[in-house]
């Protein structure tokens, strides 16, 4: 455990290398460390003459030690990105939510400063971003593929997680939650193979088309569904998704918190040994060959991509940025790799 000198509820971390790291919360909360969280540094409040205090920074991605975007979520223009190039002394006003019915739910970004934002439906479509110059400008991703049909879902902001990257680190893949089910969607084959060619800006500028699909997890509820999903492609003999969640109003209920695929995301099945209770994040650690989860009862770490789940910790977590966790109140953790259970 760090000792992060704050108490806000901590929903952001981004471990640019494993030294320098950013976390954000609640409160107008951004929180840096240049020393591997020896010390952590509490930054100007973006907006802090107005309303930055009111603001819950649920999502952070950081280039070095000068250069950060934080995302507030909230409804209508309570969900914004502020970007800081001088270590947080200050903040410049990026972009702001005007629909009154929008809610922004994550933010990533991959190659060659490209990055996506995504939000809950409005007008029954899923809002999604992109920008090709790291954050200056943002536009629309053309496509006709990201209504909510007739269900009432929406994504969760619980971990900047439910979005993430393909394999190929190049375009988005995101997780919904509600009663019409724990909805995926993914890039078709046309956009995947793109990606894998470092040409996604032809399906960005010339129309991104995704799939969906529902998938074997718990989602029959507002407060259940996908939390988190990550893929990987640690080599070109496998390429591995693993997805977790679950109802957050039953922390420790472990039916339906995972589930895996090994085929891009194409077919996926429900994990024999799920996580021992609803998980909002999840990663791949290269170094320890392994994956972890995380969720408000604690983490649980996987050897067989998915399939099945072993408990790590008892602890209260929101969001991973390997080896960092952190979680309500200000907690702050440093994976320990002694304290893995040997195989």
């Amino acid at each position: 455990m760090q000792d992060s000198g704050a108490t806000a509820g901590l929903r952001g971390i981004d471990s640019v290398d494993g030294t320098i790291v950013w976390a954000s919360g609640t409160g107008g909360t951004v929180l840096k460390t240049i020393d591997a969280g020896v010390h952590w540094q509490k930054c100007a409040v973006p907006d802090a003459a107005t309303d930055g205090a009111t603001l819950d920074f649920r999502g952070v991605q950081a280039w070095d030690a000068t250069t950060a975007i934080v995302m507030a979520s909230g409804p209508g223009d309570k969900s914004r990105l502020y970007k800081t190039t001088d270590g947080c002394k200050s903040w410049r006003l990026l972009l702001k939510n005007h629909d009154k019915d929008g809610f922004w739910d994550g933010i990533v970004f991959g190659l060659r400063n490209t990055g996506f934002l995504f939000g809950d439906p409005v007008a029954g479509k899923f809002v999604l971003l992109f920008t090709l110059d790291k954050g200056k400008t943002w536009n629309p991703v053309k496509t006709n593929d990201l209504s909510s049909g007739s269900e009432k879902i929406g994504a969760f902001a619980a971990s900047n997680s439910a979005m993430t990257l393909d394999a190929n680190d190049n375009v988005p893949i995101f997780g919904t939650s509600g009663p019409g089910g724990p909805w995926l969607y993914s890039p078709d084959l046309v956009c995947t193979a793109l990606s894998a060619a470092s040409d996604p800006v032809s399906c960005l500028e010339g129309g991104l088309r995704f799939d969906r699909q529902v998938l074997p997890m718990a989602g029959d509820s507002a407060s259940a569904g996908i939390f988190s999903v990550q893929s990987i492609s640690p080599g070109f003999e496998r390429f591995t998704s693993v997805a977790v969640g679950g109802d957050y109003t039953k922390p420790s209920e472990e039916k339906g918190t995972a589930a895996w695929s090994e085929d891009l995301g194409q077919h996926w099945t429900a994990s024999t040994t799920p996580p021992h209770g609803y998980r909002s994040t999840v990663q791949w650690s290269e170094s320890l060959h392994l994956w972890i989860t995380a969720g408000t009862n604690g983490s649980d770490i996987s050897r067989d991509d998915g399939r099945t789940w072993q408990p790590l910790d008892n602890g209260n977590w929101n969001a991973l940025s390997l080896p960092f966790i952190v979680g309500p109140n200000g907690r702050i953790g440093h994976l320990n790799p002694a304290s893995i259970p040997k195989p």
